[in-house]
């Protein structure tokens, strides 16, 4: 049986949050070259405009999740999910806690990059109403890139 999941407002600058941005890092190498990895490092997810989200299995930190806000919207990023703990619908538990998060800033459009060589990414995107758009923000065109994005619920909106 799995243990207890939490998912929380953490600060990404801890050791354990380090290491699995680390292997985030690593795993987008090991798909794209470097001109095709858009990762924040960690003084960019430290800054004030960030929301930084960590998932706990016990205490364990076993995946990653941010939204950067960019004026009249969210950008996701940093969303990861360690080996070990694949197959415990974390990623989709991520996306809805950054989902909420960005409708209680009173935000409607959440948008992201991801990579063509990361089908259960895409999968989780598109499965959870994410549709793709042209580039956006200081992206360029990139053949290996998917831009994509979700008109979220305001907040408290139809209550």
């Amino acid at each position: 049986m799995a243990g207890a999941v939490s998912i929380a407002e953490e600060s990404p600058n801890q050791p354990a949050v380090i290491a699995l941005l680390k292997a985030g890092d690593a795993y987008a190498a090991s798909l794209y070259p470097a001109e095709s990895n858009h990762g924040s490092d960690l003084d960019e997810l430290l800054q004030p405009h960030v929301t930084f989200l960590v998932a706990r299995l016990d205490e364990t930190v076993v995946g990653t999740g941010a939204f950067v806000e960019k004026g009249g919207y969210a950008e996701m990023k940093r969303v990861f999910v360690a080996d070990t703990a694949r197959g415990l619908k974390l990623g989709n538990k991520l996306l809805q806690a950054i989902e909420q998060k960005v409708a209680a800033k009173g935000l409607t459009i959440l948008r992201l990059e991801t990579g063509i060589r990361q089908p259960e990414a895409l999968g989780l995107y598109r499965r959870a109403g994410y549709v793709e758009i042209a580039p956006f923000g200081d992206y360029d065109p990139d053949p290996l890139s998917v831009f994509m994005e979700k008109t979220l619920e305001r907040e408290g909106a139809g209550l």
